[in-house]
């Protein structure tokens, strides 16, 4: 199994972030958006036998295509570097996996999850945004924008992320959905971040997003790389595994 870790400068944030993770994880990615702190140093003595990737592009999505490129396990699951996204949880994605879903996303919103972090603007941004999707894909996802997310490697081609910003968690919601994956939500709960200040912007990121959700709309259907829930309704599974 893979975890990839966008990250920049996010020295002090680290830590705490990889002392969260399972011992059992094989394989931990860092994609280092050019930070000019110790954030790939600090990584190195945290997680020896970490790898590395030096983004050549910028912003979220960029760094998880190059991550997910460079991941060798059959599992990829993708976090947060601010301590957002609390690596004890990987295994309830991890066991949806295992127990059958294509793709496991988390929310905030299912019973069991929760936000430290989101503000009333976001939160009303998110469920709009959650709503438009839901009316145009037939989906019934609880939570749109959340960065926690699993997958089976061999989805990589359809899920295909091929944006800059933070609306890549959307677009890959979008896709798996298209292309009828079994999706199965995961109850997560967001913390504050611990140090630093976040990239995200609202109203910017949120115009990003309806973009994608547009573009998404318009576009031609996605096939699915060699999984037999092309036949699946894309309505997501609620609850843990």
């Amino acid at each position: 199994m893979s975890v990839v870790v966008p990250a920049l400068n996010e020295a002090e944030n680290l830590p705490h972030v990889f002392a969260t993770l399972p011992r059992w994880i094989h394989e931990v990615v860092l994609v280092d958006g050019n930070s000019t702190d110790d954030t790939v140093a600090v990584a190195k003595r945290l997680r020896p036998g970490l790898r590395v990737v030096r983004q050549r592009g910028s912003g979220k999505g960029d760094a998880l295509a190059e991550g997910f490129a460079a991941c060798t396990g059959e599992i990829i699951v993708m976090i947060d570097a601010d301590g957002s996204t609390d690596g004890r949880e990987i295994v309830r994605f991890v066991g949806a996996l295992v127990a059958g879903a294509d793709y496991a996303k988390g929310s905030r919103f299912l019973n069991g999850g929760g936000s430290d972090d989101i503000t009333a603007g976001r939160r009303l941004g998110n469920f709009v945004l959650s709503s438009l999707v839901n009316l145009l894909f037939r989906t019934r996802y609880t939570d749109l924008c959340y960065g926690y997310n699993a997958f089976w490697a061999g989805h990589l081609d359809t899920l295909a992320p091929d944006c800059a910003g933070f609306e890549v968690e959307t677009l890959m919601n979008i896709r798996a959905a298209k292309a009828g994956l079994r999706v199965h939500e995961i109850p997560s709960h967001e913390r504050r971040r611990l140090h630093g200040t976040s990239n995200l912007r609202t109203f910017r990121d949120g115009w990003r997003v309806l973009r994608t959700i547009v573009r998404e709309r318009l576009g031609r259907a996605l096939p699915v790389s060699g999984s037999p829930a092309a036949d699946r309704s894309p309505i997501a599974d609620r609850g843990a595994a």
